[in-house]
């Protein structure tokens, strides 16, 4: 029996089929684009992007493993999240989906709904504040900004619910997730409400409720016969990408952390209680009677992308992450006095600033190539360790952190990370991410493992020790005080549009 784990990302979608042993069987990749249409704003188009994925991976997994498809004991599904997709009544896509924190669109009407409910209000009973993270706000965005198309949308979907629909017919999302949705999910309860923003959100345009290891349908003839799955299959209700991602590394205790280096970092701490800070995003974990605290940069992989297409376009691109990898490890720490911002496109935890500017200061004429490239890693490292210091600030300190995703390739990267932050970093023996942990949570849902065994599916494979030094801790003070000394100009300097 074979578990299948899709997963869809920024820039890039995968899956994998796993054996009831935790072996990959096979597993498959495909690139997309992420659109910006304007600055702030990021969108995937739903039918290429996220459907078209999931139906291209399913056939290649299948047709080049050979694999009977009525070996697939379960489907589990994750994606980027939490997103916003208004659908017409036949769940068809009336527009680009609208992405996580990255889109920054919602600004007035976070302002507005904080106004209208209260800060306090709104953190206490949806145990987060609204940040470019919440969907909420979004959902006034669209219906002010597109009236004719609001009139037309019979539901509301993020990635994932999307993706189940079209497998299952079913419209259901995950605990996790929703609890993104403020000022519309009640954390206490763990339901939806309508009584902090009455008529935002009209009932029955949200989708069902239930846990990520909860069967949400099964697969139906029409999405077996583009897909290639069998007719029946279950699948799972699913959730964000990053939350299976951690699963895929053992986070599961009070205190476990995951650092998923990806187009952004994103970090997630289990917790023993709910954290009282605004400044981090709070939800039910995947699992009832556990909680979990997130944070999230706006740029990380996206940033050192954007590095590497502006200025190694020399260099053939499956090469140039290693080239100027080497090229930087010649440099040493601090950048020979280089200071980068990586608020590339604003900011997410902890300064939840969407006006927030990159920055690159410092510059002499003896920095090259080199020295700018790490000093985007150690940017990015900062801006980690100010999330890290924030766990801490509120309470519950990371215990045991485990690193996950493309840029765990990066020696440099982690290490500065490790060092920045003074936490050592463990990274597993598979580091396939969230479509492997996708596998292990069906194969959960259907009974052919039980949580525990993810420490026996994926064991550690080494660690990244913390190396702290008066060099970093210098750069950090700075990192800190550059951008209090220039918040002022990049929010006078606007979105840029």
């Amino acid at each position: 029996m074979l578990t299948l784990g899709i997963d869809i990302g920024t820039f890039e979608s995968k899956g994998v089929l796993v054996d009831r042993e935790g072996r990959v069987v096979a597993q498959a990749a495909v690139p997309h684009r992420m659109e910006v249409p304007r600055p702030g704003w990021a969108e995937h188009d739903a039918e290429t992007v996220w459907w078209g994925d999931t139906v291209a991976i399913c056939q290649r997994l299948l047709a080049e493993s050979g694999v009977d498809p009525a070996a697939i004991g379960a489907v589990a599904v994750s994606a980027i999240g939490p997103c916003l997709l208004p659908v017409d009544a036949e769940g068809r896509a009336l527009r680009k989906g609208i992405l996580y924190g990255v889109d920054t669109r919602a600004s007035a009407e976070i302002d507005e709904l904080n106004r209208q409910i209260g800060e306090a209000t709104i953190l206490s009973r949806c145990g987060n504040a609204l940040t470019s993270q919440a969907v909420g706000p979004k959902i006034l965005w669209l219906r002010r900004n597109a009236p004719d198309l609001w009139e037309k949308t019979a539901g509301l979907m993020t990635s994932t619910t999307w993706i189940t629909y079209r497998l299952t017919g079913e419209s259901v999302i995950d605990h996790y997730t929703a609890a993104n949705f403020a000022p519309l999910y009640d954390i206490a309860r763990q339901d939806w409400c309508d009584d902090l923003a009455p008529g935002l959100c009209p009932d029955g345009m949200l989708p069902r409720l239930a846990w990520s290891t909860e069967i949400a349908g099964h697969v139906t003839a029409a999405a077996a016969r583009e897909t290639g799955l069998a007719e029946g299959t279950p699948v799972t209700v699913g959730t964000i990408d990053a939350a299976a991602e951690a699963v895929s590394v053992g986070v599961r205790a009070p205190g476990d952390m995951m650092l998923m280096y990806g187009s952004t970092i994103f970090v997630i701490l289990v917790a023993d209680r709910l954290l009282d800070d605004p400044r981090l995003w709070h939800a039910p974990w995947l699992f009832p009677g556990q909680s979990a605290a997130m944070a999230g940069l706006a740029t990380s992989g996206t940033l050192t992308h954007w590095f590497r297409d502006t200025f190694a376009r020399e260099v053939p691109k499956d090469e140039a992450f290693a080239v100027l990898a080497a090229e930087a490890d010649t440099v040493p720490p601090g950048a020979r006095g280089l200071i980068v911002l990586p608020h590339f496109s604003g900011e997410r935890t902890p300064l939840h600033d969407p006006l927030a500017k990159g920055a690159v200061f410092g510059l002499n004429l003896t920095h090259g190539r080199a020295e700018i490239y790490r000093a985007v890693l150690e940017g990015i490292a900062c801006a980690t360790r100010a999330i890290t210091d924030t766990y801490a600030e509120a309470g519950q300190r990371p215990l045991n952190t485990r690193a996950v995703g493309g840029g765990t390739k990066n020696a440099l990267w982690l290490q500065a990370t490790s060092d920045l932050t003074g936490l050592d970093q463990t990274v597993c023996r598979v580091s396939t991410g969230a479509s492997y942990g996708d596998a292990f949570l069906a194969a959960v849902a259907i009974g052919a493992a039980e949580p525990a065994d993810i420490a026996r599916w994926n064991p550690a494979d080494r660690i990244v020790p913390a190396r702290p030094s008066e060099a970093y801790e210098r750069l950090y003070d700075r990192y800190r005080r550059l951008y209090a000394q220039t918040k002022d100009i990049a929010h006078d300097l606007g979105d840029g549009a």
